[in-house]
């Protein structure tokens, strides 16, 4: 069975929003008021609000209190998932929420876009936006790479906050 999101008003009239947390408005059941709504997920980091037996993450039911919709991508531009300040959320792309995703866990350089190239010995810098690979050179000093790569990814991945 699928579930419509909840809307704005509903929202407005269940959650007070405080510095990026929701507090229930009424007492039900075991609900205290004055500890936040919902719990954090070890798991996953984020927050999740059970409503009408349904889990909602809070940065979406968040994002539609202020803007009455809830849109196909969120992005925690501090890549912090409990950060639910309302300026901390961004509408994106799936391609953008990928952008702002930190480094993979198998990532040897520690560097996002930048890896040793075993054949020339070199850090080499390749960056993907907008389903094309782009090659922007090889250096010696991993720092260079690595600043190169962040330049990088601030031409290519422009997000408008």
């Amino acid at each position: 069975m699928i579930t419509a999101f909840p809307t704005q008003q509903k929202l407005l009239s269940l959650f007070d929003y405080r510095d990026g947390v929701l507090y229930w408005k009424e007492s039900k059941q075991k609900r205290d008021i004055t500890q936040p709504a919902g719990h954090l997920c070890a798991t996953h980091g984020y927050v999740f609000i059970r409503l009408d037996g349904v889990l909602y993450r809070s940065h979406r039911l968040i994002w539609c209190m202020f803007y009455g919709y809830e849109p196909f991508e969120i992005d925690h531009i501090n890549r912090n998932r409990s950060d639910n300040r309302i300026e901390n959320l961004r509408e994106v792309s799936r391609s953008q929420n990928n952008y702002n995703h930190p480094v993979r866990a198998d990532n040897k350089s520690g560097h996002r876009n930048v890896s040793w190239h075993t054949k020339t010995k070199k850090w080499r810098v390749v960056i993907t936006a907008n389903k094309k690979t782009h090659f922007i050179g090889q250096f010696e000093d991993f720092e260079l790479a690595s600043l190169v790569a962040e330049e990088a990814r601030a031409k290519y991945h422009r997000i408008s906050t």
